[in-house]
């Protein structure tokens, strides 16, 4: 009676991640292999490098202040407020940018250590399911 408990208290410890979320078959498996194989590729999916994101806010309210003066010029306006509405729609759109990017990123970076878990289990020899 106290061994299931145990292992299940053990399993819970040793919880899954979210970027870690495999579905593996456990017929015919040891658990507590299971459980140190999953611990090892876990550790070497911490070897995943982030992507940094490019650009953002200044270099958006630079590119945005150009093609706002630019603009304005071409309509017979002055260039100078054409670059100030230009630089602040710039800059609007260069920090939706950088958000959107981050997100991008940070997904990414979870699907590549989701991916190192499933190989490695994989070559472990375990059947992963997803």
């Amino acid at each position: 009676m106290k061994k299931p408990l145990f292992s299940l208290l053990l399993a819970s410890t040793f919880a899954l991640p979210s970027y870690a979320n495999i579905i593996v078959d456990m017929q015919g498996v040891d658990e507590k292999d299971y459980i140190y194989d999953l611990h090892q590729c876990e550790e070497m999916s911490g070897q995943v490098q982030k992507q940094k994101s490019s650009g953002g806010a200044i270099s958006g309210a630079a590119k945005g202040a150009a093609l706002g003066s630019a603009g304005v010029a071409i309509a017979g306006g002055s260039g100078t407020e054409g670059a100030k509405k230009g630089a602040a729609v710039g800059m609007a759109a260069g920090v939706l940018g950088r958000n959107r990017a981050n997100r991008e990123n940070a997904e990414q970076y979870n699907q590549d250590k989701q991916t190192v878990v499933k190989n490695c289990m994989t070559n472990r020899g375990y059947v992963v399911l997803n």
